[in-house]
């Protein structure tokens, strides 16, 4: 009898707070949530995920490497292994 006093109480408390604003609640404001794709190295063909890859440009368009070392070889003029 006592498990189902404290269950409807609880039932009650939870009613009641999810009425009440989203400002009084305290709830954090949502991040975007974050994309992360894979991008082709022009040099090895490998695919690295964009947040890990190294970032170079050619040609004013971003370009995606998976090592600095194929960054190099790629300003060297090598573009494919």
């Amino acid at each position: 009898m006592r498990a189902l006093l404290i269950l409807g109480c609880l039932v009650l408390v939870v009613i009641a707070l999810s009425r009440l604003p989203s400002s009084l609640r305290g709830r954090l404001p949502s991040a975007p949530p974050r994309r992360d794709e894979l991008v082709k190295d022009p040099v090895c063909q490998t695919y690295v995920l964009m947040s890990r890859a190294i970032r170079g440009e050619a040609g004013g368009a971003p370009t995606y490497f998976c090592s600095r070392e194929c960054a190099a070889r790629y300003q060297q003029g090598e573009r494919r292994a």
